[in-house]
């Protein structure tokens, strides 16, 4: 019998590390359910074990709305370290909870230093749920990690039966299987019974070959978002600024638009040395670096959403204060 390749399996909890009180059990499980440990997550599905042997590596049992900044600091070295010291892995994969899924992507894809495939992979349903989508999500991920073909694409998100680009991935339902996608471009391929088809490369920079190199850094400088709406005035922004914001992502109505009081606001505190990136709430498409944007000296978030230009904000701070530098690093990532 051919040698299985070798995954480890970093456990983060979350949805797909769930178990509800019953079979029918798809909402109060957060709350009132338990969480398995990675040895448990990777022993329920023996059919794992015919595609890889995985290495289980502990690391938190948590919903993901407990994971930040610190945690992602933390999961970028224990990725590089396993990598390291386990040459003879074929890829990891990261079992995480959805609602900050596409976060913790996004920031190892920027961040990682190994060029072993990385794969972040969630469930909507609990694994003791009816039809959960737990178990073929996660057979997918080790499938993915161990595809030649899905090597040097960066960091990926495979749900669903699709492997997505942790830079474009984003959830866009609450309950629904099918909630991952990327916007105006499309997955980069899909996972079948005959294998990992993949149809398109990411072009943008991307882990193991990027600047920003966190591997010695305690925390991360902090970047929060204002959400425009109807008649929003500066409250949020002033009240960021007095706790200490370096940088501010406006998510402004489409096309990346604050309103006039919020506009204000900003400009204040671009006076004040905030960095300030516009993006847009709509969910898809460019905010391009027009006019007023660049006499203003604000960068323009491109088409990254805005918990995503919060992630590239917060790394660039890491490098420069320089506006002609971060747009640099926005056009690169």
């Amino acid at each position: 019998m051919p040698t299985r390749p070798l995954v480890a399996a970093i456990g983060c909890g979350g949805t797909i590390s769930s178990l509800g009180r019953d079979s029918t059990d798809v909402l109060d499980y957060p709350d009132f359910g338990t969480k398995m440990a990675i040895e448990e997550v990777v022993g329920r599905y023996p059919e794992i074990a015919k595609v890889a042997e995985i290495v289980p590596v502990p690391f938190r049992s948590v919903g993901s709305t407990a994971i930040g900044p610190p945690e992602w600091l933390e999961l970028a070295s224990t990725i590089d370290r396993i990598a390291a010291q386990r040459p003879e892995l074929a890829g990891i994969v990261i079992p995480h909870g959805t609602a900050t899924l596409e976060e913790t992507a996004y920031f190892l894809h920027l961040t990682l230093k190994t060029d072993k495939t990385v794969v972040v992979v969630g469930a909507q349903r609990p694994a003791s749920a009816l039809s959960s989508d737990a178990g073929m999500n996660l057979l997918g991920a080790v499938r993915a990690a161990t595809a030649p073909q899905a090597r040097r694409l960066g960091v990926l998100v495979v749900l669903n039966d699709e492997v997505h680009c942790a830079r474009e991935a984003t959830k866009t339902s609450t309950y629904r299987l099918q909630t991952f996608r990327t916007p105006d471009f499309g997955a980069l391929g899909h996972i079948d019974g005959d294998g990992v088809q993949i149809y398109r490369r990411p072009v943008r920079s991307h882990a193991p070959d990027t600047e920003f190199d966190v591997g010695k850094l305690q925390s991360l400088p902090r970047v929060d978002i204002s959400y425009s709406y109807g008649g929003a005035d500066g409250t949020v922004v002033e009240a960021f600024v007095a706790a200490g914001v370096r940088g501010i992502v406006s998510a402004g109505l489409a096309p990346g638009i604050p309103t006039p009081l919020e506009r204000a606001a900003l400009e204040t505190a671009r006076d004040a040395g905030v960095v300030i990136v516009q993006s847009s709430r709509a969910g898809s498409g460019r905010v391009a670096l027009r006019r007023y944007l660049d006499e203003a000296g604000m960068v323009a978030a491109d088409n990254l959403n805005p918990q995503k230009a919060r992630i590239l904000l917060m790394l660039a701070l890491t490098k420069s204060q320089d506006i002609g530098e971060i747009r640099r690093i926005f056009a690169t990532y």
